[in-house]
């Protein structure tokens, strides 16, 4: 793999890594299966590129944007506790919605970023450019892990955290779960959002298709993370949710490019299975290799 193709993968590792993140809140933190990724991913992006290319700020849009990806949480969150419906498909309604919604506010399929200000601009230039990119990301990454580490720490993220683990007795304590759980999907959807306007301005444009798999994606990032870096620190949990991210683009990126095995891109799907059906096997296989050995001192070393 050359140096651009690494940097490139890194580069959309880290992006994916934001989407991870606000998977790993919706799915493992709430307990709630959440698929309005796939919407809320292309409506960040479609919020950003209209932004721009309008002429505000990029990191304005990059605001309007997070700022719907929470609304779209919060209306999933709000068919489930106010409704009544059933989680899955609640996050089902919102993503279909959302796909309408998105064509609204681009007015088209897509829509070009080509010549407009990003991000990155005041910090690249023709020569840097897949250098700096994956740095500029890297520090945004960061900085919402350690805000992340940080809230989940505070008295409002253990209550969070309390309404995802066990809300019967977090309402015996008095904690408001619905009202939790409705913060917690706009957080986990507006992370996801924020994924989507930098991927916008990396990539050169939105596209109302760009969504398709974002869950699975997150899914992947968090599993790998979660196989490789078990814990249950919340340090720990988001730099694994971090570093699962950005490994999945690299073996994508090095399974495609791999010629011995024949993969091209319309494979990606594919690898993306084999990738997340290792990452659930290997802890159930790790768990039969740390038996093998108590099951071995507890038979004083004979065999039966």
């Amino acid at each position: 793999m050359s140096l651009i193709s690494f940097m490139g993968a890194l580069e959309i590792g880290l992006i994916f890594a934001l989407v991870a993140l606000g998977v790993w809140v919706s799915f493992r933190v709430l307990d709630f299966p959440d698929l309005t990724a796939d919407g809320s991913f292309p409506l960040g992006g479609a919020v950003a590129a209209v932004m721009i290319v309008a002429g505000y700020n990029p990191w304005v849009a990059c605001g309007a944007a997070v700022l719907a990806g929470a609304a779209a949480g919060l209306l999933t969150s709000w068919l489930n506790v106010h409704l009544g419906i059933l989680q899955l498909l609640a996050s089902i309604l919102t993503m279909i919605a959302l796909y309408s919604i998105n064509l609204r506010i681009m007015e088209a399929p897509n829509v070009s970023l080509l010549g407009e200000p990003t991000v990155f601009a005041p910090f690249i230039n023709d020569d840097n450019a897949y250098l700096m990119q994956p740095l500029v990301l890297a520090v945004i990454v960061l900085a919402v892990k350690l805000l992340l580490d940080w809230f989940f720490s505070s008295e409002i993220g253990l209550a969070l955290r309390a309404t995802g683990a066990n809300p019967r007795m977090a309402r015996a304590q008095g904690i408001a779960t619905g009202t939790l759980t409705m913060a917690g999907m706009a957080l986990a959807n507006a992370l996801i959002a924020l994924g989507g306007a930098l991927y916008v301005q990396t990539q050169g444009g939105a596209d109302i298709s760009m969504g398709l798999g974002t869950i699975v994606i997150g899914l992947a990032a968090v599993i790998i993370g979660e196989t490789l870096m078990p814990s249950r620190l919340i340090v720990v949990i988001t730099l694994a949710t971090v570093v699962g991210a950005v490994l999945y683009r690299l073996f994508i990126a090095l399974a495609l490019q791999a010629d011995f095995i024949g993969l091209q891109a319309q494979d990606l799907n594919l690898i993306t299975a084999v990738l997340v059906g290792v990452a659930l096997v290997l802890p159930k296989f790790r768990a039969r290799l740390r038996r093998k050995p108590v099951a071995a001192s507890s038979n004083g070393g004979q065999q039966p």
